[in-house]
């Protein structure tokens, strides 16, 4: 059986994710119920209209890309996906018998690693799979976050920030999974004491991320004691402003219900808003 040395590199396409692994180099098939899941792949969710498009695509023009396999350990009479799941269940969709492969002896890390590697480079991953996988590295393979950082291309920083997502509560996971909440908005619920309400109240209300960014200020940092708690009523009035006008507010209200009402601007022109908005209704 030919072989070669594949070069080690994210950037130089998907075969450098396998490492220094011996792969074929001719084209096999093998039947699509010879091929299983990756039990590391980090994507948990395929959505159904991008199986559909890449259905139609290998209908009209074949799979173009082979896909990567091993043996798998759990069943030596199958082969487990490396790489190129998308395409082994789009062509499902299409009604092939069998698919082309090439195969290689990765191990399970670099299983990981390239199934990891292959869905970064085409930004494939929702960002809690992509922060799931750069976990199992850490956890199950002893990498750490400046190693991962290398192997990904990401700064370091990128992947601290992606890892904190898995530290959102479970609702709020579960809103990211199901394309309710999107990553930017995921990343400022991070560290929030009441991140469930404030995702339910971003997804309510339709707020764009700089709109929740605005509604989280009002939110973020709130462990005064429970004296200098504000109201809730007073909360959501804020949010119910912010949401209309677009600019940070803030209603001080005392128990005799005298306070104040402060906005905040940037520049002269949401200074000349918040007057014309005064103007127009006054």
């Amino acid at each position: 059986m030919d072989s070669n040395k594949i070069k080690r590199g994210l950037g130089r396409g998907l075969s450098s994710l396998i490492g220094e692994t011996k792969v074929e180099i001719q084209k096999n098939k093998l039947a699509i119920s010879d091929l299983v899941p990756n039990k590391y792949q980090p994507r948990k969710i395929f959505v159904e209209e991008n199986l559909n498009e890449l259905a139609n695509s290998i209908r009209e023009r074949g799979i173009l890309q082979p896909i990567i396999v091993r043996i798998s350990n759990d069943d030596q009479s199958k082969f487990e996906i490396i790489a190129g799941e998308r395409r082994w269940l789009a062509a499902q969709k299409v009604g092939l018998h069998d698919v082309p492969v090439v195969m290689t002896e990765a191990d399970d890390l670099k299983s990981l690693e390239c199934a990891s590697g292959e869905n970064v480079q085409r930004l494939d991953l929702n960002p809690l799979e992509e922060a799931q996988g750069y976990k199992k590295l850490i956890d199950e393979f002893s990498y750490d976050q400046e190693k991962v950082s290398k192997f990904i291309g990401k700064s370091r920083s990128y992947i601290a920030n992606a890892l904190r997502l898995l530290s959102l509560p479970d609702e709020v996971i579960k809103l990211i999974e199901n394309q309710k909440l999107s990553a930017g908005h995921a990343k400022i619920l991070v560290g929030l004491q009441n991140a469930n309400f404030v995702a339910s109240k971003i997804i309510e209300n339709k707020l764009s991320v700089r709109q929740a960014e605005n509604f989280v200020k009002l939110f973020k940092n709130k462990r005064q004691k429970p004296k200098n708690s504000k109201d809730t009523n007073i909360m959501h009035l804020e949010m119910s402003i912010v949401n209309k006008i677009g600019l940070n507010v803030e209603i001080k209200n005392k128990k005799n219900n005298k306070g104040k009402i402060s906005f905040e601007y940037k520049d002269l022109d949401q200074l000349n808003k918040i007057v014309d908005i005064i103007k127009f209704n006054y």
